[in-house]
């Protein structure tokens, strides 16, 4: 009986260790923040893209990182385009730089 007792208390706690360690942790919700974050800035400026009267800029792929900085990407139609979608991205909140690997390809 007392060999059962204590070998239930060694399972229980080899169980409830992991689950005690994985709550005190911060960084699931610290990540959950950050990618909350970065998703909200790529969104508005996914939004701001498609919101602009020029249809190639809808098809702008946009990547941004915890640090503020936004990765463009994808094919326009002109130079022009290249440029407005670079400032539009620049002025949305959060963004603080921007790399833009867009390539201009006529249709």
């Amino acid at each position: 009986m007392k060999f059962s007792k204590l070998a239930s208390l060694i399972v229980v706690g080899a169980l409830v260790g992991p689950m005690a360690a994985y709550a005190a942790d911060e960084k699931p919700t610290a990540t959950a923040k950050t990618w909350v974050k970065d998703s909200v800035v790529t969104t508005k400026i996914k939004a701001q893209l498609a919101g602009s009267k020029i249809s190639s800029l809808a098809m702008v792929h946009v990547e941004t990182d915890a640090n503020g900085w936004v990765q463009l990407t994808g094919k326009v139609a002109t130079a022009t385009e290249k440029d407005r979608a670079e400032s539009i991205a620049k002025a949305v909140e959060g963004v603080k730089s921007v790399d833009n690997q867009l390539m201009v390809s006529a249709k």
